[in-house]
């Protein structure tokens, strides 16, 4: 499902239960050892569908445990993207060579609890849920912009070292194209690049999820 809404370059693999979850790393299970049950096949799924991306990519299992803020560890010149809510685990990744950026984000198609929206929406985007809500009934689009803005949030901090704030990303989404632009509050000038205003990415509601992606390539020329 979620390859749909990612280009080429970029393997992903998903599993929509916790019915064949893999064996943990050292590194990994300390992760999870003290969680309950639940949680550890969660996780241990997640890494399942880690291990089927990298092998798309021709390379050998290798653990992934979080790192700061909770952003995987991804092997030499790989980057990657994990989500998990229920009903659904996906991971994506891509060689460094092609892809500068890359995150994903899914969540259950049902409203956010109550005071979230107002919490992680600015002004101007409630302006906008309310006329998506009048275009697309059927989608709980205050729970697609939480999505949207935990994928800016995931391309955004690896790439860059900085943290997000949920105000710190202002999102337009076109209907048409099932895609969406956040603009970022403070741009990101890498070194000898051009600077990073924004990002693009693209959203999928299906199976009682809503998802969504984001993947910038590399600029040809630029390793950083």
């Amino acid at each position: 499902m979620i390859d749909e809404i990612l280009p080429a370059g970029v393997v992903t693999s998903e599993a929509f239960d916790d019915s064949a979850p893999v064996a943990l790393f050292p590194e990994e299970a300390r992760v999870v050892a003290n969680a309950v049950e639940t949680r550890q096949r969660e996780f241990a799924t997640a890494r399942l569908c880690v291990r089927r991306a990298l092998a798309g990519l021709g390379l050998p299992p290798t653990p992934v445990p979080p790192g700061r803020h909770g952003a995987p560890r991804w092997p030499d010149a790989v980057i990657g993207s994990i989500t998990h809510c229920a009903g659904y685990r996906a991971a994506a990744v891509a060689r460094t060579s092609d892809v500068a950026m890359l995150g994903i984000d899914a969540e259950p198609d049902r409203p956010l609890p109550e005071g979230v929206l107002e919490s992680i929406a600015l002004p101007g985007e409630l302006g906008r849920l309310r006329k998506l809500r009048d275009m697309e009934p059927g989608v709980c689009w205050d729970r697609m912009l939480f999505s949207m803005k935990e994928a800016v949030y995931k391309a955004w901090y690896p790439a860059t070292g900085r943290r997000l704030e949920f105000e710190d990303a202002d999102i337009e989404v076109d209907v048409e194209e099932a895609s969406f632009t956040a603009h970022i509050r403070f741009p990101f000038r890498p070194p000898g690049g051009n600077a990073v205003e924004y990002l693009t990415g693209r959203l999928l509601a299906r199976r009682n999820l809503v998802v969504a992606a984001i993947a910038v390539p590399r600029e040809e020329g630029d390793q950083s």
